[in-house]
């Protein structure tokens, strides 16, 4: 699962990394995808929707049984 997981957030690095930043893939359990953002995405104030509204959109949209995607 987790390589799964690393393939979709290798899709959405690119335009992480255009900004500075960087999203690294912590775990995955039950559904549960953690990740840490990196480098500029860090300490945006725009991380939360990073995160929510890319991250976890494209995740779950790619990967079903992927029910939520937390930071760490």
């Amino acid at each position: 699962m987790k390589e799964k997981v690393d393939k979709v957030l290798d899709k959405i690095r690119p335009s992480l990394m255009a900004d500075g930043g960087n999203v690294e893939l912590v775990d995955v359990e039950k559904g549960v995808v953690k990740v840490r953002l990196t480098g500029a995405c860090g300490g945006c104030p725009m991380s939360q929707m990073t995160l929510k509204m890319g991250i976890e959109r494209l995740l779950k949209q790619e990967l079903p049984e992927i029910q939520e995607v937390v930071a760490v």
